[in-house]
């Protein structure tokens, strides 16, 4: 029966105008499975209709409700999940409305984090929009960067804006506040001018705390974006410098972020003389998390004769894909502490599978060494696995060798 006009006794025309599909449809399956549909048809304000108008509505996510009703088969699709969810709400098809925020959520990334911050707001769904939280916050760079923050709202862009623990330089969040103004004036049919650029920020230009910027992101920055009046850019130039420092209308503090937890997988290390060596070869461990997580980088371990710098390249893969790498230098100071070596970015860890954390060094070939591995380590409110690796060419594994701590944000 499923959209089919044999039988049929209603029919829809969904989809705004130029782009509406006519659909069929039967009102006592209809009532039956959703209560909208049963006080449209049967209630006291009933009217019989045979064909009802939704432009609200887009076709395909009209049809995607329609196929749970009357099929109870859920068929869901990134590009039509968010109109998906719309109509389930509208019509109150509540299972339906659940399996499309749990398909948000598996499909969540610092890509579309904050327009799906926006729409769980609008949908009023306090766990989706804790979860955005979540990727928005650890992976605040990319977020901000990507395409997606162009498209939200004004209000969702004050709230970015206001977030305390907001994981990113100040000068990137100036950067995308002026890149979404740059859209939002094109969607107002506004000239693409500075001034108009300030006009559609209003307020919000203040949220962003411009006096907790490296001094040298302000001067070749903001202060040279045309975007600040020249008493507001001198006055923050003296915050800088002055000992007496004018009133700003800028928060001037600095945003918390997220404090990073490290996980130690060894109970001791130690050093010997003919090891820890490094030659090109792979140290290695799989992991595995019972929550999601973000992986910032690693601690790894020093030389075991004195300070020394090394060359790192971290990896981070999935089933052999590389989510994130970085080559990066640290010096060690001849202590048996680690020492962190950081990714690019934070790397999102999903709950429930085995991910491989890799490292090559280049330095000082002895050092020291984790002991007495733990297969199991409880890290906060996060339970951490760890497995030997087959890409470990260097006799890392769980017992004992590198990467003795996973940095990361949760």
């Amino acid at each position: 029966m499923f959209n089919n006009d044999l039988m049929a006794d209603v029919h829809f025309v969904v989809g705004p105008p130029g782009g509406t599909q006519r659909l069929p449809g039967h009102k006592y399956v209809l009532a039956v499975g959703s209560s909208v549909f049963h006080a449209m048809f049967y209630g006291e304000l009933a009217e019989d209709k045979d064909e009802i108008r939704i432009p609200d509505v887009e076709p395909a996510a009209f049809l995607a409700m329609l196929k749970y009703i009357y099929c109870d088969e859920i068929d869901l699709a990134a590009d039509t999940v968010l109109a998906t969810l719309y109509a389930a709400k509208k019509y109150i098809v509540p299972h339906l409305a659940r399996a499309c925020v749990n398909f948000l959520e598996t499909s969540l990334s610092a890509k579309n984090a904050c327009v799906l911050l926006s729409q769980s707001c609008l949908f009023e769904e306090p766990d989706l929009t804790q979860r955005c939280w979540e990727v928005i916050d650890a992976q605040a760079e990319l977020a901000l960067k990507s395409e997606g923050f162009c498209d939200i709202d004004f209000q969702t862009l004050e709230s970015i804006l206001r977030r305390e623990t907001l994981n990113a330089k100040e000068i990137v969040v100036f950067e995308a506040a002026l890149n979404w103004a740059e859209v939002e004036c094109q969607r107002q049919d506004l000239a693409l001018s500075i001034e108009n650029k300030r006009k559609v920020l209003g307020k919000a230009l203040y949220l962003i705390r411009i006096p907790t910027m490296a001094l040298d992101d302000f001067a070749n920055g903001a202060a040279q974006s045309g975007v600040l009046t020249l008493n507001e850019t001198n006055d923050i130039f003296l915050w800088y410098t002055a000992a007496k420092k004018p009133e700003l209308q800028f928060v001037s503090k600095a945003r918390k972020g997220l404090v990073p937890q490290r996980c130690h997988r060894f109970q001791s290390c130690a050093y010997r003389s003919n090891q820890w060596r490094y030659r090109g070869r792979c140290d290695s461990i799989q992991f595995a998390v019972d929550k999601r997580v973000f992986i910032a980088g690693f601690g790894l371990y020093g030389s075991s004769c004195g300070s020394a710098e090394y060359s790192a390249k971290i990896e981070l893969k999935r089933q052999g894909v590389v989510l994130g790498q970085n080559l990066s230098k640290y010096f060690s100071d001849g202590s048996s502490n680690t020492f962190p070596v950081w990714f690019e970015y934070p790397v999102q860890i999903e709950p429930d599978t085995f991910y491989t954390a890799s490292v090559i060094l280049d330095g000082n070939e002895l050092s020291y060494f984790g002991q007495e591995g733990m297969t199991e380590v409880q890290c906060g409110k996060v339970t951490v696995q760890f497995q030997c690796s087959s890409d470990s060419t260097n006799g890392t594994g769980v017992q004992g060798g590198q990467i003795p701590e996973l940095i990361f944000y949760a």
